[in-house]
């Protein structure tokens, strides 16, 4: 080994020293290292010379069970003081020379796996084994050193532990000791682990702690688990599993669910029906009495005097049923129940469940109107449909409003749709309209039977009588004003229009109507008069001051004549016409024609341009209108076709059978003239055509054929003669009685 005084030696040089001129020093004395080289010189030791170490039976293969200690002084980290051990003998050499095993640079002794299965099958030993420490590493040269390990086996107490059950919240001194473990081996180190984690610890004797108190209701159990390890933390043996079982307290209350919306249970359910079921829960151990609950109905108490409770509970399941006392739609009552542990027993823990139970409503109620009876109410007959004849107001005792809506119909009493129905959808009002003009002739008054319904289906009895009503509608008699056969009349006369001329005719509509009183307003001139009874506008007087192409307009005033309050009017307009110079007006005659009597669906084409060779030489269009005469326009009517012709039919319905002279005007270009349409009203046959007298037979008659002749004539002449008098009543009675299409046609322009 080198002197510890050689390591480090400082020589001393001659002490040179270079300073620039201001004194600055450049360089000066340095110390000297000596390295001195290490040589093998030193030879490696034991710790001890004989060792002992147990060696517990069940220790794993490979598993170091003893550490050599061994030292060497030459230079550490060289080859020098590079050690290695090795087994050098063992005795005795059964059952197996190699029953271990020495780890060289470590010095770590383990049970070799021919060792250790020798082992596993009868106790042996105790074992000597001669070890040796060489330096220089794996070289085969260097300096080495012996000792002896005396290894004794013995017997495993590394058994299984019986489960321990300890009590939750236990009242003792902490850590509290439980269990013990033991590994027979030397060099040996504990380690515990717990599943899930837990309150627990190993000492280095083996002794295992739980160290705090134990809840049940957090960790019912733990499993722990013990290794034996050696000082290199390497395990000798599979851990032994230790389990720990919580014992449960009574000390958890019941919890009771939390609060939930409001259970709702229909009104008039059966009973028996269940509300709710209450399920408390006790976090102690399952199935043991701490956890085992009972009920009690703490409210609502039962009302004095009532014949039962609303409620029924079951003290084991917690089920709420409906009892004997009814409820009400609309009610929420607050259900308090104590749920009791230990099965309700003394000293049992307990919580109050709450539960709000709601009574809905059902649709037990049929809609009544508020009164049954409606009217008298009376109607004038001209009523507008849609007028509202009466409002009925019905009432529903149901709360749920869907139960409130109602249907309403006529029931009876309207067969011919009078009447209608209107109403809104959640209302309980409904208006009885009127759909169809009211008559008093048809019905003088009407029972509207109005009938309510809901719309949901209804629960339990049917509609009461409340569910209809009676409307009585009387109708007023109305007599409509009177009404004329045209809104307003026209006529066109020339200025030169004589006094007593008749104008045209004011009619009513209806020929059946009740008789009108006629009367002129507003004929300032005073030239317009008209008959009350028969409604003729005539002239009253000459036409003096009219300007042609002027008008003059009147009113024509009609009332009813049994009731004056009943009137109507209508404008009539007079155009003025120039009156036509006598040389102007060429007569020009027309071809006869012939027209039906009474009066049939055909006319007469009148043509300008074709009764005249002057007339047919002039381009139209053409104006027509009947001459002046008021008999012609009485008799007459003249409807222009187009710009050429006219169509000529009669005005009345029974003209006399004979060859009549027509006056039409034609003009243009401020030209007129008259044509004389010739035309032939005679009686005609079915299809049309005009009867004609037939002439005499030729020939000699005899004497019994004239007599026979004669009194044949005469019988057939008294015949002919009743069928003419009769004819002219009827037709006199029909001249009294004019239809519509009598009256004189208007002039046309």
């Amino acid at each position: 080994m080198v002197p510890a005084w050689l390591w480090l030696l400082c020589l001393s040089v001659p002490q040179v020293t270079l300073e620039t001129k201001d004194g600055h020093v450049l360089w000066g004395p340095q110390p000297v290292r000596v390295h001195v080289k290490d040589e093998n010189d030193q030879v490696p030791c034991f710790s001890q010379a004989i060792y002992r170490a147990q060696l517990s039976q069940g220790t794993r293969p490979g598993i170091p069970f003893f550490f050599l200690e061994a030292s060497d002084g030459d230079e550490p980290g060289t080859a020098n003081s590079d050690l290695r051990f090795h087994i050098l003998s063992q005795a005795p050499a059964q059952p197996s020379p190699d029953m271990f095993q020495l780890e060289p640079r470590l010095g770590a002794l383990a049970l070799s796996p021919q060792g250790s299965a020798s082992l596993d099958r009868a106790l042996e030993g105790p074992y000597q084994l001669l070890v040796q420490v060489k330096d220089m590493g794996d070289q085969a040269s260097g300096h080495q050193a012996t000792a002896t390990i005396d290894v004794s086996v013995v017997e495993s107490t590394w058994v299984p532990l019986e489960p321990i059950h300890l009590a939750e919240n236990l009242q003792v001194p902490y850590p509290h000791h439980i269990a013990q473990v033991h590994w027979s081996g030397s060099n040996v180190h504990y380690h515990l682990e717990s599943q899930p984690t837990g309150p627990f610890d190993v000492d280095a004797e083996g002794k295992i702690y739980v160290t705090s108190e134990l809840d049940r209701e957090a960790q019912a159990e733990y499993l722990l688990r013990v290794w034996a390890q050696n000082s290199g933390g390497e395990d000798y043996a599979e851990p032994l599993e230790l389990q720990v079982v919580v014992m449960d307290e009574n000390d958890n209350v019941p919890v009771c669910p939390p609060p939930g919306p409001p259970v709702s249970i229909p009104e008039l359910s059966p009973l028996g029906t269940e509300v709710t079921k209450l399920s408390a829960e006790d976090a102690d151990a399952p199935g043991s009495p701490n956890s085992h609950i009972a009920y009690r109905l703490l409210s609502p108490e039962p009302e004095e005097g009532a014949a039962g409770t609303a409620f029924e509970l079951d003290p084991t399941s917690g089920s709420v049923t409906l009892g004997t006392a009814p409820l009400h739609a609309g009610q929420n009552i607050l259900l308090q129940v104590l749920a009791i542990d230990l099965a309700g027993a003394e000293g049992g823990l307990s919580s109050t469940c709450e539960v709000t139970v709601t009574v809905s409503d059902v649709n037990d109620h049929a809609p009544e109107f508020t009164t049954s009876q409606i009217g008298p109410i009376s109607l004038p007959e001209d009523v507008e449909p849609g007028t509202r004849v009466a409002t009925l107001v019905a009432t529903d005792a149901d709360l749920e409003p869907a139960f409130r809506l109602m249907d309403f119909a006529i029931e009876g009493g309207d067969v011919d749709g009078i009447f209608g129905l209107d109403w809104e959808p959640d209302s309980g009002q409904v208006q009885l309209r009127l759909c169809k003009n009211l008559s008093y002739e048809a019905a003088p008054s009407h029972e509207v039977v109005v009938v309510v319904r809901n719309v949901a289906e209804l629960v339990g009895q049917g509609p009461g009588p409340g569910a209809t009503a009676t409307v009585t509608v009387l109708v007023e008699r109305v007599l409509p004003p009177p009404k004329l056969d045209q809104d307003s009349y026209e006529a066109t006369v020339p200025v030169s229009t004589p006094a007593g001329s008749l104008l045209l005719i004011v009619q009513p509509a209806d020929p059946t109507s009740r008789p009108l009183r006629f009367s002129l307003a507003n004929d300032s001139e005073g030239w317009l008069c008209i008959d009350k009874v028969s409604g003729e506008v005539h002239t009253a007087r000459s036409l003096q001051g009219a300007q042609p192409g002027d008008t003059y307009t009147v009113l024509v005033e009609a009332q009813d004549a049994d009731e004056p309050r009943l009137s109507t009017s209508a404008t009539l307009v007079i155009h003025f016409l120039k009156a036509p110079p006598p040389p102007a007006l060429t007569l020009v005659p027309v071809s006869s024609r012939h027209l039906c009597t009474p009066r049939q669906d055909h006319g007469v084409i009148v043509s300008g341009p074709s009764e005249d060779p002057e007339l047919a030489s002039r381009q139209g269009p053409y104006s027509f209108a009947l001459g002046p005469n008021p008999t012609v326009q009485r008799d007459w009517r003249l409807q222009p076709l187009n710009g050429s012709h006219a169509y000529l039919t009669l005005a009345l319905h029974w003209v006399e059978p004979h060859e009549h002279v027509v006056p039409v005007v034609v003009g243009h270009n401020g030209r007129m003239w008259q044509l004389l349409v010739r035309v032939i009203v005679c009686r005609c046959n079915v299809e049309g055509q005009c009867m004609r007298k037939v002439g005499r037979l030729k020939g000699m008659p005899t004497k019994l054929s004239a007599v026979g002749t004669l009194v044949g004539t005469l019988v057939a002449i008294g015949f002919l003669l009743i069928l003419i008098f009769t004819h002219l009543t009827l037709a006199r009675k029909k001249d009294l009685d004019q239809p519509v299409d009598s009256v004189p046609l208007k002039a046309a322009v």
